[in-house]
């Protein structure tokens, strides 16, 4: 129970916690074009991510796929870079219009999922099933993105409707400061 329990608290951390910018930024411009009334969409859109980064966490962590550290640490702020300018030239926010949002987070939670495989396969016993520890840790990543998420979106109601912000400003707001930050990230990253 105990082993169950790290692997869950490993995957809140993995988005809850202050080194994990990267993850939370992501979050952030994924979810900036989106309201309180769109609260089940976003669910689905951060289950999208947590399969996507299951899948290529399991994957890494089997060494059936090896991408070097330095490219996958590089690639993740690159996604929040992609994720925000696709944020700015969305014309519409009608959650209708931006199911590229749903295959979006699917492919760079592929990414992403890359970049926690080290510290699983350390974390695992060397005759350990990954099935149940994986399981354990994706609950834990999806209660923290529920949780980011729903903050991300509180907020938006009280800027939106009630200080009566315009809400492209609101998403250029948010997708902007994602934007200069992974930036920022990204290029301090460089693999090259």
């Amino acid at each position: 129970m105990m082993e169950e329990l790290n692997y869950f608290t490993e995957g809140w951390r993995h988005i809850i916690s202050a080194d994990a910018l990267d993850h939370q930024l992501f979050i952030l411009v994924l979810a900036a074009v989106y309201t309180i009334k769109d609260w089940k969409q976003v669910l689905v859109l951060v289950t999208a991510f947590t399969i996507g980064h299951s899948i290529t966490l399991a994957l890494s962590t089997l060494n059936i796929i090896q991408v070097p550290t330095e490219w996958v640490e590089f690639l993740i702020p690159c996604t929040i870079v992609l994720t925000a300018a696709f944020n700015f030239f969305s014309k519409d926010y009608n959650p209708n219009r931006i199911r590229w949002n749903y295959a979006l987070a699917l492919f760079f939670g592929l990414i992403h999922g890359l970049g926690f495989a080290n510290t699983l396969r350390f974390m695992l016993a060397k005759d350990e099933n990954l099935a149940w520890p994986l399981l354990q840790f994706n609950l834990g990543l999806e209660a923290g993105q529920v949780v980011v998420v729903l903050g991300i979106l509180l907020v938006a109601y009280l800027f939106i409707y009630f200080i009566k912000l315009n809400r492209r400003y609101w998403v250029w707001l948010l997708s902007s400061a994602g934007f200069i930050v992974a930036l920022k990230i990204a290029v301090e990253r460089l693999p090259w």
